[in-house]
Protein backbone atom coordinates (compact mmCIF):
# COMPACT_ATOMS: atom_id res chain seq x y z
CA UNK A 1 0.00 0.00 0.00
CA UNK A 2 1.22 3.08 -1.20
CA UNK A 3 -0.14 7.03 -0.13
CA UNK A 4 0.92 10.25 -1.83
CA UNK A 5 0.45 13.10 -0.80
CA UNK A 6 -1.25 16.42 -3.08
CA UNK A 7 -0.16 19.70 -0.83
CA UNK A 8 0.61 23.54 -1.55
CA UNK A 9 3.40 22.95 1.55
CA UNK A 10 5.44 19.56 0.60
CA UNK A 11 8.54 20.99 3.33
CA UNK A 12 6.06 20.72 5.81
CA UNK A 13 4.58 17.22 5.08
CA UNK A 14 8.21 15.78 3.98
CA UNK A 15 9.21 17.17 7.93
CA UNK A 16 6.75 14.90 9.86
CA UNK A 17 7.03 12.12 7.65
CA UNK A 18 11.02 11.41 8.31
CA UNK A 19 10.66 11.40 11.61
CA UNK A 20 9.82 8.30 14.41
CA UNK A 21 8.08 5.57 13.08
CA UNK A 22 7.31 6.93 10.17
CA UNK A 23 10.79 7.97 9.15
CA UNK A 24 12.09 4.31 10.57
CA UNK A 25 9.50 2.36 8.54
CA UNK A 26 10.15 4.37 5.04
CA UNK A 27 14.31 3.59 5.50
CA UNK A 28 13.53 -0.38 5.92
CA UNK A 29 11.08 -0.13 2.83
CA UNK A 30 7.90 -1.21 5.09
CA UNK A 31 6.24 2.58 3.87
CA UNK A 32 6.20 4.39 0.98
CA UNK A 33 4.80 7.91 0.92
CA UNK A 34 5.58 10.39 -2.00
CA UNK A 35 4.33 14.30 -1.45
CA UNK A 36 3.52 16.52 -4.78
CA UNK A 37 3.72 20.32 -4.55
CA UNK A 38 -0.21 21.07 -6.20
CA UNK A 39 2.46 25.00 -7.32
CA UNK A 40 4.19 22.60 -10.12
CA UNK A 41 0.83 21.74 -11.84
CA UNK A 42 0.00 25.93 -12.35
CA UNK A 43 0.46 27.26 -15.72
CA UNK A 44 1.49 30.75 -15.33
CA UNK A 45 4.59 32.28 -14.61
CA UNK A 46 3.63 32.66 -10.99
CA UNK A 47 2.62 29.19 -10.52
CA UNK A 48 -0.64 30.37 -9.34
CA UNK A 49 -3.10 27.90 -7.76
CA UNK A 50 -5.71 30.02 -5.99
CA UNK A 51 -7.90 33.27 -7.03
CA UNK A 52 -10.66 35.35 -5.59
CA UNK A 53 -13.81 33.90 -4.83
CA UNK A 54 -16.90 34.26 -7.07
CA UNK A 55 -19.61 36.10 -5.34
CA UNK A 56 -16.93 38.22 -2.98
CA UNK A 57 -16.05 37.22 0.08
CA UNK A 58 -12.68 36.78 2.80
CA UNK A 59 -9.88 34.32 1.27
CA UNK A 60 -8.64 32.85 -1.86
CA UNK A 61 -10.31 29.27 -2.89
CA UNK A 62 -7.96 26.49 -4.72
CA UNK A 63 -8.63 26.39 -8.42
CA UNK A 64 -10.20 23.54 -9.44
CA UNK A 65 -8.01 23.12 -12.68
CA UNK A 66 -5.26 23.69 -11.10
CA UNK A 67 -5.98 20.53 -8.92
CA UNK A 68 -7.08 18.69 -11.36
CA UNK A 69 -3.91 18.61 -13.67
CA UNK A 70 -1.83 17.87 -10.17
CA UNK A 71 -4.73 14.80 -9.72
CA UNK A 72 -4.10 13.27 -12.70
CA UNK A 73 -0.39 13.30 -12.55
CA UNK A 74 -0.27 11.78 -8.81
CA UNK A 75 -2.57 9.04 -10.89
CA UNK A 76 -0.15 8.49 -13.67
CA UNK A 77 2.00 7.08 -10.57
CA UNK A 78 -0.74 5.09 -8.57
CA UNK A 79 -3.43 4.77 -11.60
CA UNK A 80 -5.31 1.83 -8.82
CA UNK A 81 -5.59 4.92 -6.19
CA UNK A 82 -8.10 6.17 -4.12
CA UNK A 83 -8.61 9.88 -4.33
CA UNK A 84 -9.18 11.45 -0.65
CA UNK A 85 -10.09 15.03 0.06
CA UNK A 86 -9.83 16.16 3.49
CA UNK A 87 -12.27 18.60 4.73
CA UNK A 88 -14.75 19.36 7.30
CA UNK A 89 -17.52 17.81 5.20
CA UNK A 90 -16.35 14.45 4.65
CA UNK A 91 -16.55 11.21 6.85
CA UNK A 92 -15.60 11.35 10.39
CA UNK A 93 -12.35 9.54 10.60
CA UNK A 94 -11.61 7.08 13.51
CA UNK A 95 -10.24 3.91 14.15
CA UNK A 96 -12.78 2.01 12.61
CA UNK A 97 -12.16 4.26 9.19
CA UNK A 98 -8.44 3.84 9.41
CA UNK A 99 -8.79 -0.37 10.02
CA UNK A 100 -11.13 -0.12 6.70
CA UNK A 101 -8.75 1.63 4.63
CA UNK A 102 -5.63 -0.68 6.27
CA UNK A 103 -7.79 -4.13 5.13
CA UNK A 104 -8.68 -2.20 1.79
CA UNK A 105 -4.89 -2.34 0.96
CA UNK A 106 -5.86 0.01 -1.80
CA UNK A 107 -3.15 3.31 -3.02
CA UNK A 108 -4.04 6.70 -1.12
CA UNK A 109 -4.21 9.42 -3.03
CA UNK A 110 -4.84 12.40 -0.15
CA UNK A 111 -5.63 16.21 -0.92
CA UNK A 112 -4.60 18.65 1.41
CA UNK A 113 -5.86 22.24 0.50
CA UNK A 114 -5.20 25.19 2.12
CA UNK A 115 -6.20 29.08 2.06
CA UNK A 116 -9.85 29.81 2.37
CA UNK A 117 -11.18 26.27 0.74
CA UNK A 118 -11.66 25.22 -2.52
CA UNK A 119 -13.79 25.57 -5.31
CA UNK A 120 -16.48 23.15 -5.19
CA UNK A 121 -16.48 21.32 -8.07
CA UNK A 122 -12.96 19.77 -6.47
CA UNK A 123 -15.51 17.56 -4.39
CA UNK A 124 -16.51 15.73 -8.00
CA UNK A 125 -12.53 14.48 -8.81
CA UNK A 126 -12.79 12.61 -5.77
CA UNK A 127 -13.75 9.18 -4.50
CA UNK A 128 -14.17 10.15 -1.01
CA UNK A 129 -14.12 12.97 1.24
CA UNK A 130 -12.87 12.58 5.27
CA UNK A 131 -12.66 14.51 8.42
CA UNK A 132 -10.55 14.57 11.23
CA UNK A 133 -12.91 16.10 13.61
CA UNK A 134 -15.36 19.19 14.12
CA UNK A 135 -12.77 22.04 14.49
CA UNK A 136 -10.80 24.49 11.94
CA UNK A 137 -7.10 23.78 10.94
CA UNK A 138 -4.92 26.04 8.60
CA UNK A 139 -4.58 23.63 5.99
CA UNK A 140 -4.89 19.73 4.82
CA UNK A 141 -1.24 18.85 5.69
CA UNK A 142 -1.89 18.13 9.03
CA UNK A 143 -5.04 15.93 8.53
CA UNK A 144 -3.05 13.59 5.46
CA UNK A 145 -0.14 13.05 7.43
CA UNK A 146 -2.48 11.83 10.62
CA UNK A 147 -4.10 9.71 7.93
CA UNK A 148 -1.13 8.01 6.79
CA UNK A 149 0.53 7.55 10.64
CA UNK A 150 -2.94 6.02 11.62
CA UNK A 151 -3.41 3.38 8.50
CA UNK A 152 -0.17 2.80 8.12
CA UNK A 153 1.26 1.26 11.67
CA UNK A 154 -1.95 -0.84 10.55
CA UNK A 155 0.29 -2.17 7.84
CA UNK A 156 2.50 -5.38 8.32
CA UNK A 157 6.28 -4.13 8.89
CA UNK A 158 5.31 -0.70 9.56
CA UNK A 159 5.85 -1.26 13.73
CA UNK A 160 8.54 -3.00 15.12
CA UNK A 161 5.70 -5.50 17.09
CA UNK A 162 3.04 -6.07 14.54
CA UNK A 163 0.77 -7.00 17.45
CA UNK A 164 1.41 -3.68 19.11
CA UNK A 165 -1.07 -2.07 16.97
CA UNK A 166 -3.89 -3.87 18.00
CA UNK A 167 -3.13 -4.26 21.92
CA UNK A 168 -3.63 -0.07 22.02
CA UNK A 169 -6.62 2.51 22.77
CA UNK A 170 -9.77 1.53 20.46
CA UNK A 171 -8.03 -1.27 18.95
CA UNK A 172 -9.29 -3.21 22.00
CA UNK A 173 -12.99 -4.61 21.38
CA UNK A 174 -15.06 -6.39 23.08
CA UNK A 175 -16.88 -9.94 21.54
CA UNK A 176 -19.75 -7.97 20.37
CA UNK A 177 -17.53 -4.95 18.76
CA UNK A 178 -17.72 -2.21 21.35
CA UNK A 179 -13.97 -0.08 20.85
CA UNK A 180 -12.20 0.22 24.39
CA UNK A 181 -9.56 2.46 25.71
CA UNK A 182 -6.25 0.65 26.84
CA UNK A 183 -5.15 0.44 30.74
CA UNK A 184 -3.24 2.14 32.44
CA UNK A 185 0.64 2.22 31.94
CA UNK A 186 3.69 2.14 34.45
CA UNK A 187 7.37 1.97 34.46
CA UNK A 188 10.01 2.81 36.52
CA UNK A 189 10.57 4.77 38.65
CA UNK A 190 8.58 2.69 40.96
CA UNK A 191 7.24 5.42 43.59
CA UNK A 192 7.05 8.79 42.55
CA UNK A 193 6.02 11.89 44.54
CA UNK A 194 3.84 9.50 46.77
CA UNK A 195 2.33 7.88 43.89
CA UNK A 196 3.11 4.54 43.54
CA UNK A 197 2.67 1.57 41.31
CA UNK A 198 -0.40 -0.74 41.58
CA UNK A 199 1.42 -3.69 43.88
CA UNK A 200 -0.41 -6.28 40.99
CA UNK A 201 1.68 -5.08 38.34
CA UNK A 202 4.98 -6.11 40.90
CA UNK A 203 3.64 -9.50 41.84
CA UNK A 204 4.50 -11.44 38.52
CA UNK A 205 1.27 -12.79 38.71
CA UNK A 206 0.61 -12.84 35.42
CA UNK A 207 -3.06 -14.13 35.90
CA UNK A 208 -3.69 -11.57 38.14
CA UNK A 209 -2.29 -8.96 36.08
CA UNK A 210 -4.36 -9.82 32.90
CA UNK A 211 -7.58 -9.33 35.32
CA UNK A 212 -6.67 -6.14 36.96
CA UNK A 213 -5.97 -4.73 33.03
CA UNK A 214 -8.87 -6.01 32.01
CA UNK A 215 -11.08 -4.31 35.11
CA UNK A 216 -8.99 -1.14 34.25
CA UNK A 217 -9.63 -0.91 30.37
CA UNK A 218 -13.46 -1.05 31.94
CA UNK A 219 -12.88 1.62 33.67
CA UNK A 220 -11.33 3.95 32.02
CA UNK A 221 -13.16 3.77 28.83
CA UNK A 222 -16.29 4.28 31.28
CA UNK A 223 -14.46 7.38 32.24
Amino acid sequence: MKFHILTLFPEMVEQMLEASILGRAKKRGALTVTVQDIRQSATDKHRTVDDTPYGGGAGMVLRVDVLADALQTARELLPEAKAVLLTPQGQRFNQEAAEQLAKADQDLILIAGHYEGFDERIRSLVDQQISIGDFVVTGGELPSVLIVDSVARLLPGVLGRDASAHEESWSLKTDWGERLLEYPQYTRPEEWQSQKVPEVLLSGNHAEIAKWRRQNIRKTTAS
